[in-house]
């Protein structure tokens, strides 16, 4: 059967079928037809979307979020009004205890009746100390030269003392500063020896205060220190 059709109309029907052929090749290698086993991932959250995501709590955790949460402004206290006892961390009546103690051992330490033993005159202080200080109580040189001058001078004395202030205080202890007399009366004399000021540093143990040291208040005694 002769070709009905022109030379050049052949070559573009054969160009035609070609770029046919190269399109439907590439359009089943890029997927077509539903091709390629592999679902299509999903698309990952946006950074924003992950951090406003549940954190387990239900709260809020970006400040756009916290900026629609109403405030809640703390009490505050005029200046006049503040209780300022409720800043220590011991209650009224457990500071007066704890001063009560500091007060007492410098009164027994200006308390001296040369009749009487030395162990007695120790004593009175060890009965308000922590065991560690009363072992050493009598030994210190402040403690023992001034029973050993009082006795000399064959004195009969009564201690006297009044707290002055806080000086510093810890979670169980507190130093107290204070000044001590000791009245001394000897043969038709009696006269006032003011001993100065002390620093006492009392500790907490089994809800009882006790004498954990006693010294000159230049020193600079600093409680649990």
């Amino acid at each position: 059967m002769p070709n009905s059709l022109s030379e050049r109309a052949q070559r573009l029907v054969f160009i035609g079928l070609i770029v046919a052929l190269v399109a439907f090749g590439l359009y089943f290698t890029l997927g077509g037809f539903g091709g390629g086993d592999d679902a299509p991932e999903e698309p990952s959250a946006a950074p924003e979307e992950a951090r406003s995501g549940d954190n387990g709590a239900g709260e809020p955790s970006s400040l756009d979020d916290l900026s629609t949460v109403e405030p809640s402004p703390i009490t505050t206290t005029d200046e006049d009004d503040v209780d300022v006892l409720t800043w220590f961390p011991f209650e009224e009546a457990e500071l007066r205890e704890a001063g009560a103690t500091a007060r007492a051992f410098a009164e027994a330490y200006g308390t001296i009746d040369y009749s009487q033993s030395p162990e007695a005159y120790f004593g009175a202080m060890e009965e308000l100390a922590t065991d560690e200080y009363a072992e050493i109580l009598a030994d210190t040189s402040r403690v023992g030269a001034f029973w050993e001058e009082m006795s000399e001078a064959e004195a009969v004395a009564e201690g006297r003392a009044e707290v002055d202030r806080v000086r510093t205080f810890g979670e169980d202890s507190i130093t107290f500063v204070l000044t001590a007399q000791s009245i001394t009366e000897t043969g038709d004399a009696q006269f006032d020896e003011n001993l100065g000021e002390f620093a006492v540093t009392v500790v907490r143990e089994g809800g009882t205060w006790l004498v954990f040291d006693f010294q000159p208040a230049d020193v600079g005694q600093f409680g649990e220190e």
